[in-house]
């Protein structure tokens, strides 16, 4: 079967995520322990057993999501590849949806994983510098169209006051970000609209925006310090939804991605057109399988965060946990 290899990005995270997986296969704890010496402190036990308010502030969530979906996507392959049926187990494509993109091109092979633990939490540290706490802001608008919602932030935008598309998760899910003021004037003209529901995020900054700007400077001059190889699947841009494979592309699509809209539905397309038979979210939560299904009707859809999912995946790919 032909997968697609989904990865979550912020928002995902809760305490107590990876310890099963940690306590039961090796594979796991070689990732959370690479971590911890990559980082230099112990990741590993702010993940399994918090504070949950540490562990929201975005320079730890970010390490902490990459760190918890690779450990889950090398037990899968571990145990697909012990599995004599495992050739019916092959991915084809993979994405991730902002932060997620980094484990994804972890899984194709494009990036290290001890450099990808260093990129993400300085990339969430940048990322929390760039826009004063509390002058910042994201709303998910359900059920309008993105065409009308962004006539709507350009009428609220003005200067540095700011409201732009920040998620095209799936139809009739979009998420706005920019300065509250704007995000807050977007938000009351999209209900008197006809939005189904606004509603505001608890996020710690305008991520996507161009509010971002200051932190996409400092992570290009990162980026090229940091070796990428050619991916060995080819990854979804964020940015754009084309499939990439090349390091000079895949630089330029992560510091583009800073500022621009996650365009996920179009992510989705791209892999089912490239192939993709059934996907994996491969990492904390189901967010990413509910918007999956909402795009395409009738697409095949596992995940793999703990050993009761993983046993389910593999079952359905044809193998046994």
């Amino acid at each position: 079967m032909k997968v697609a290899l989904v990865f979550p990005g912020q928002g995902a995270q809760y305490v107590g995520m990876g310890r099963e997986l940690y306590g039961r296969y090796e594979a796991a704890r070689a990732v959370f322990d690479e971590a911890d010496r990559v980082l230099g402190y112990p990741l590993s036990q702010l993940c399994f057993e918090g504070p949950e308010d540490t562990l929201r502030v975005t320079y730890h969530t970010q390490p902490a999501l990459l760190v918890a979906s690779v450990a889950a996507y090398r037990v899968l392959c571990e145990v697909m590849g012990a599995h004599p049926t495992a050739a019916v187990w092959q991915p084809v494509v993979a994405a991730g949806h902002s932060l997620g993109e980094y484990t994804a091109l972890v899984a194709a092979g494009s990036l290290s994983f001890g450099d990808a633990v260093h990129l993400v939490q300085q990339r969430g540290r940048w990322m929390d510098e760039a826009c004063p706490a509390g002058q910042g802001a994201m709303a998910a608008v359900l059920g309008m169209e993105p065409s009308e919602l962004e006539i709507i932030c350009k009428h609220c935008s003005e200067g540095t006051q700011v409201v732009e598309l920040a998620n095209l998760n799936c139809p009739g899910q979009i998420v706005i970000s920019g300065s509250a003021p704007a995000v807050e004037r977007a938000a009351k003209i999209a209900r008197e609209r006809g939005a189904r529901r606004v509603v505001p995020l608890q996020v710690s900054g305008p991520f996507h925006s161009s509010l971002m700007r200051p932190a996409a400077d400092k992570l290009a001059a990162l980026l090229d310090q940091v070796e990428f190889r050619p991916a060995q699947i080819p990854v979804a841009a964020n940015v754009d939804g084309r499939l990439l494979r090349e390091p000079a592309e895949i630089r330029d699509a992560l510091v583009r991605q800073l500022c621009a809209p996650v365009r996920w539905e179009d992510d989705v397309r791209a892999m089912l057109a490239a192939g993709a038979e059934a996907f994996i979210e491969v990492g904390p939560g189901t967010v990413l399988s509910g918007l999956i299904k909402k795009i395409g009707k009738g697409i095949r859809v596992f995940h793999v965060e703990d050993e009761a999912s993983l046993r389910e995946t593999a079952a359905g790919l044809g193998a046994r946990a």
